[in-house]
């Protein structure tokens, strides 16, 4: 039951977010008492850590069933996209705001374990396509992990005033280009237009639209 109670709680509160979302709605979705979720769990703010945790548990699935694909390191990152494109998908703008403003020590500890992981994943990324010879040994791994990382997760902000002229999966494809060919050596560059190729041959599929979550029908 508890597993359960996170599971729900998570996809209510990631949609409609964590202010908006009471222990009453969450028992009342699930069909139990308000009593069963205090159960196992303190008080909201408990239950919203746990929902947190839950959501980076999540990432680190995701990360570890890509490597066991043991692809490339430019087909990996490529296959990450379209994890990528989900959670920017089904994650709104306004839950992670309602977060930040109501929850601010769990947002933050939110933000660094997100960061700590994808942080890492994106080092052993490049760590390996320089041993494999897809990128540039020259290269400072470091900085360059920091900017892909503040790059793909930043389409989502109000920050970025220009993005809500595009979707979300347009502003990916583009940056994810720029990454690669930035940091490529001639058989990276390879590689990448191979999996371009790819890409363009199934153009003909028509692709669901992800709007900008700031952009309004019209605008």
């Amino acid at each position: 039951m508890r597993e359960q109670i996170i599971e729900k709680a998570t996809e209510m509160f990631l949609n409609m977010g964590f202010k908006s979302i009471t222990m009453d709605d969450i028992s009342n979705e699930m069909g139990i008492s308000k009593k069963t979720v205090y159960q196992y769990f303190k008080n909201k703010s408990d239950l919203i850590t746990h929902c947190c945790n839950y959501v980076v548990g999540t990432i680190l699935s995701d990360i570890e069933e890509i490597d066991q694909w043991k692809l490339n390191p430019i087909e990996e990152l490529y296959e990450t996209r379209k994890i990528t494109l989900r959670r920017l998908n089904n994650e709104k703008a306004s839950p992670a705001y309602q977060l930040e403003k109501y929850y601010p020590k769990i947002f933050e500890t939110v933000r660094r374990e997100r960061y700590d992981i994808i942080d890492g994943y994106i080092l052993n990324n490049l760590r390996r396509g320089v041993e494999g010879g897809y990128y540039r040994p020259e290269l400072d791994l470091e900085v360059v992990a920091k900017i892909y990382y503040t790059g793909m997760t930043s389409f989502k902000g109000g920050d970025i005033t220009w993005a809500v002229d595009h979707t979300i999966p347009y502003l990916v494809n583009i940056f994810l280009e720029y990454h690669v060919r930035a940091i490529a050596t001639p058989k990276g560059l390879e590689t990448l237009e191979e999996i371009l190729v790819r890409e363009r041959s199934k153009s003909s599929r028509i692709a669901p639209v992800i709007r900008h979550p700031l952009k309004k029908d019209g605008a």
